[in-house]
């Protein structure tokens, strides 16, 4: 039986997310700051969903998620998706004229320390596994190569903490595939996805974006890893 935790898992791709593995047989803990709102997403899925309160930001949380997964019997699949863009009240995004360092702080607490601190953290339990996976939901605004290809989608898009938080997961990936040869660990750009995140203003359903996620939250030992994967296949850096 494969034991996977999502963070991020109470709504849009992680419960998407959770809901497709659940259905391929994994026993599956929902990753959620809100005791409550995980709860209910757990109880959706059915008994071999599992709850756990998980907050990416805090040492403590991530702490006691930790010990509530290895006493559940241990781990095998992490998929860090929690994650923040940090629009304004408006749904606006703010440009490099209008950026902060506080701003690119709170992102980056997020997006990147929060995704460290969990793999940190969930480390002894994966290497414990006899086919640990390691998924970090990345984006493709984090290409530099699209981000500067005038006429590309992404070029035009104006923020900037956001994309660079995700590029920094980028390098997380590939510098813990290096140094954990044992383990898979890839970062999937899921596209464009609509959820609240980026305020409902995606193309694609979380289905959609859910895919790629869950293809590589299921790879085997001779998978690839340290890798940037869309649905069809590695992208340029």
């Amino acid at each position: 039986m494969t034991t996977t935790l999502i963070t991020g898992a109470n709504k849009g791709l992680g419960f998407e997310t959770a809901r497709r593995l659940f259905a391929a047989g994994h026993t599956v803990y929902l990753g959620s700051r809100d005791e409550a709102r995980g709860r209910a997403a757990a109880e959706r899925l059915g008994e071999r969903a599992r709850a756990v309160p998980l907050d990416v930001t805090d040492d403590a949380s991530v702490a006691a998620a930790v010990r509530t997964v290895e006493a559940g019997g241990g781990l095998d699949v992490l998929v860090n998706n929690a994650g923040i863009e940090a629009r304004g009240p408006h749904n606006e995004v703010a440009g490099a004229a209008d950026l902060t360092a506080d701003a690119m702080r709170t992102v980056f607490e997020t997006n990147v320390f929060g995704t460290v601190r969990v793999t940190h953290a969930f480390l002894p339990l994966l290497r414990r596994s006899a086919a640990p996976v390691v998924v970090n939901v990345s984006s493709g605004l984090a290409s530099l190569t699209h981000m500067s290809e005038p006429g590309h989608p992404g070029s035009a898009y104006p923020g900037v903490a956001y994309p660079a938080s995700k590029t920094a997961v980028n390098m997380i990936t590939v510098q813990y595939a290096k140094a954990l040869p044992e383990l898979r660990v890839n970062a999937v750009e899921p596209g464009f996805t609509r959820t609240d995140l980026n305020g409902n203003t995606g193309t694609q359903t979380v289905e959609e974006g859910a895919e790629i996620i869950v293809r590589m939250a299921q790879v085997g030992p001779d998978g690839p890893t340290g890798g940037y994967f869309d649905l069809a296949g590695p992208l340029p850096w």
